[in-house]
This record gives C-alpha cells, sequence and structure tokens, in this order.
C-alpha cells in the first residue's frame, strides 16, 4: 500500500507551527507496512488542497489529510476535498446526531458549517474535539489538532497495512564520503535498501522486507566500517 500525506496550514508555510503531525502519521503507517511516497504542506486554499489531493489520489493508494477542519473562516480542508472529487459539502446528518448523543451538543450549539462533508463522505467521529473527519473514496480527512487528529486515526488504523519493512542502523565513526564504496557493496550484495545520515558519526539504515537479509547485510557492513 502506497500513501500520501497532506498537511494543511498557511501557519506551517510560515514556520509559527512545527508540523508534528505529518512525522507521527508516517511513523504509524510505516509500521503497519504502509509506503509513504509523499508528505506535502498545502496552504489554506480550496483550489491547492483540491489540487493536491487530486494528483495523489490519482497516483497513490490511499491520502490522509490532516489540518483545516471546523466551521471558521480558514478551515478549508473539507471544501477543497469536495472540489477534487466535484462534490458539494453538505450537513451531514450522522456528524449532527454523534455530536448531540455522545459530544454533549444541542444543535443551536454548534457554530454553523461545523458537520458540512462532502457528499457521500463516511464521517470520522471526533473523540476528544468538535469538528468531525472523514473518509471519501480512499481519502481520509483528520483533523490539525493532534490529540484530536491521533484518537481519529485510532479508529482507522485498521485499514492500513502491508508487508512490514524491517529496520537495522550501524553507526560509523567515518566520513560519509569514506563510505561510499562500502555503500555501493552493500546494496549490490543484498535485496535492502540504504540511507546514510550524517551528523556526529554517519548513521546508516539499512531497510528491507526481508528481517534476515536486513541482519546480515548490517552484519556485512559493520565488519567492514569503523563502529562509532
Amino acid at each position: 500500500m502506497q500513501a500520501a500525506i497532506v498537511t494543511v496550514g498557511d501557519e506551517l508555510l510560515a514556520g509559527e507551527t512545527i508540523d508534528t503531525n505529518a512525522t507521527w502519521l508516517a511513523e504509524q503507517l510505516v509500521a503497519r507496512g504502509v509506503d509513504i511516497q509523499r508528505i506535502t504542506t498545502v496552504p489554506d486554499r480550496v483550489a491547492d488542497i483540491a489540487r493536491v489531493v487530486n494528483e495523489h489520489h490519482a497516483e497513490y493508494d490511499v491520502v490522509l489529510t490532516t489540518g483545516g477542519l471546523g466551521p471558521t473562516h480558514d478551515d478549508r480542508t473539507m471544501a477543497g476535498v469536495a472540489a477534487a472529487f466535484g462534490r458539494s459539502l453538505e450537513p451531514n446528518d450522522d456528524a449532527l446526531s454523534w455530536l448531540e448523543t455522545h459530544g454533549g451538543y444541542a444543535r443551536n450549539d454548534l457554530t454553523a458549517g461545523t458537520t458540512k462533508l462532502p457528499a457521500g463522505a463516511q464521517p470520522l467521529h471526533n473523540e476528544v474535539g468538535v469538528a468531525p473527519g472523514c473518509i471519501l473514496d480512499s481519502v481520509y480527512v483528520l483533523p490539525g489538532v493532534p490529540e484530536e487528529m491521533k484518537a481519529m486515526f485510532e479508529r482507522i488504523e485498521a485499514d492500513f497495512s502491508g508487508p512490514r519493512t524491517h529496520v537495522t542502523t550501524v553507526t560509523a565513526d567515518e566520513p560519509e564520503s569514506a563510505l561510499l564504496d562500502r555503500l555501493e557493496a552493500l546494496r549490490d550484495q543484498f535485496d535492502v535498501t540504504v540511507g546514510s545520515y550524517p551528523g556526529e558519526y554517519v548513521r546508516v539504515k539499512i531497510r528491507g522486507q526481508d528481517e534476515s537479509a536486513v541482519d546480515e547485510a548490517a552484519r556485512w557492513l559493520t565488519e567492514r566500517v569503523v563502529t562509532a
């Protein structure tokens, strides 16, 4: 299963808010065997949201958006997702009924537009907030508030699965440039992917679906580098 994550918010692009949601979602999905292909941040503009969701929906198995839910003027994600599918936004009776029954809200307490979802969407109830998310085809629309997003993801996590990727890290006390020949040989000899991340030491991450191949590749590299 290949997935794309779309985070929505002018504040993310302005550097006013750190995008922890994309990192958390990617970790959860990868742990379930999902292959993350794109993480894209877009502004609070309907046209941008619609374009990116449309493109990613056509290319990948699932798309998850986070941020921009609610009835205020800058909450544009539902409108953008609706536009991506050529749908209208409509009040969702299921979402409204759940908020009245489980959320403790009277209909008149809710700001107009709170429960408007793209036509035909399945609502995702918000256990720790107000604004619902939704599922439309293979697009999952989640809140931007981290606590709300995490709680909502727990309701849908069983939808995401794939062959688990095993990861092992070898930490080398050598310059990255000095490791290039051995990293190339590692790729040639083993059915794994290799990434190197320089810092105080060079962390070489070895990934693959065959755990024994990953372990063997890590042993091979450990024997041929100066480890930290």
